[in-house]
């Protein structure tokens, strides 16, 4: 199963309102194609909303934007509806075997708080002032089924459509030495390694090493092998904060999309992207599992912050650690090529 090139030749960040007409217009327009579904509205009011595309035998759930300071993902299924359905055929193919289930961005109140740096991409000392995460108990993506409003609303219509094959939310990094893909325990053997294969390759043709970080199976993240570990769990974390006393930080978990996705019936092969950012140049050679220039900038990242806070330039320091950012376009086809890897497995 392979897509065409959906990604539009100079991309721009969008906004939930903005994109929404766009979106509700092309399912209009699709001869029964796509169904555009409104959800609800997030906790500060603004419209959360979903579609279906196909009527294959194979529920394929996607959904992106769980971290709003992970713009990337959104981007990427906003254009995969858009583009797809403008190019009819593509996505008509496809729904012969797969129905899509898309909620393209399921965090449009985070979004919203990130827009002082996104609308200055890609300016590094922006995103150090200005970029904004949920805290544990509000992140959205440990927040199923029903910590918020979105959550129970995403749930729900993952639930309406269920059971699936596979599940994919999707991510980014701030900074890594490269892309990382993370592969849901029970499918992290045997099962994907031509997937994790097919997605390395995809990463070093788009010019970008393998983020290789082994974490140790801290917070569920267990080392497959370079560029990939498992997916993390709700589970997993709280017994993480149990081991060192914090209790009340363990209380803030529930479950992971891929943990609430899997609850629903069948075996969905579940995969979470992440895409840097901004990337940084591994050093060579490497320890195995050890990102030396990922953990060493992560050191000086608070101070950084501070710096930028009262206003001091970054220059020489950026330089020093020889730090890009990724393209917008190529961040979103490393995306799309990941779903279509996904999607090829399923048929294989």
């Amino acid at each position: 199963m392979t897509l065409p090139d959906l990604v539009p030749e100079a991309p721009v960040f969008q906004t939930q309102e903005a994109v929404r007409e766009a979106i509700a217009a092309a399912c209009a327009a699709s001869d029964g194609l796509a169904a555009f579904h409104d959800l609800g509205a997030s906790e500060e009011g603004r419209p959360l909303y979903g579609v279906v595309v196909g009527h294959g035998p194979q529920t394929v759930s996607l959904i992106a934007g769980a971290h709003a300071d992970e713009p990337v993902g959104p981007e990427t299924l906003r254009a995969l509806l858009v583009e797809g359905l403008r190019e009819r055929r593509t996505l008509a193919a496809l729904g012969e075997a797969f129905r899509l289930v898309v909620v393209p961005h399921v965090n449009p109140d985070g979004e919203a708080r990130n827009q002082p740096w996104i609308r200055r991409w890609p300016d590094l000392p922006a995103y150090l002032a200005h970029a904004d995460r949920e805290p544990p108990g509000r992140d959205l993506e440990f927040g199923f089924p029903d910590m918020r409003a979105e959550n129970r609303q995403v749930a729900a219509f993952l639930r309406a459509h269920a059971p699936c094959a596979l599940h994919m939310s999707l991510h980014g990094m701030g900074f890594a030495e490269g892309g990382m893909l993370l592969v849901e325990r029970h499918w992290a053997g045997a099962r994907t390694e031509r997937l994790r294969a097919a997605f390395a390759g995809a990463v070093r043709e788009a010019g970008l090493a393998l983020h290789d970080h082994n974490r140790k199976g801290e917070k569920g993240f267990f080392y497959i092998e370079p560029g990939f570990t498992t997916t993390p769990e709700g589970a997993a974390m709280r017994a993480h904060f149990l081991a060192i006393g914090d209790p009340d930080m363990a209380g803030r978990f529930r479950q992971s999309s891929m943990e609430f996705v899997r609850t629903l019936g069948g075996d969905p092969l579940c995969l979470v992207t992440e895409l840097p950012l901004f990337v940084l140049p591994p050093v060579r050679p490497a320890v195995p599992g050890v990102p030396a220039r990922y953990l060493a900038l992560r050191a000086c990242l608070p101070g950084w912050k501070l710096r930028v806070a009262h206003g001091e330039t970054l220059t020489a320091e950026i330089a020093a650690f020889g730090i890009e950012p990724l393209p917008l376009r190529t961040a979103m086809r490393l995306q799309m090529t990941t779903l279509a890897l996904a999607l090829h497995h399923l048929r294989a």
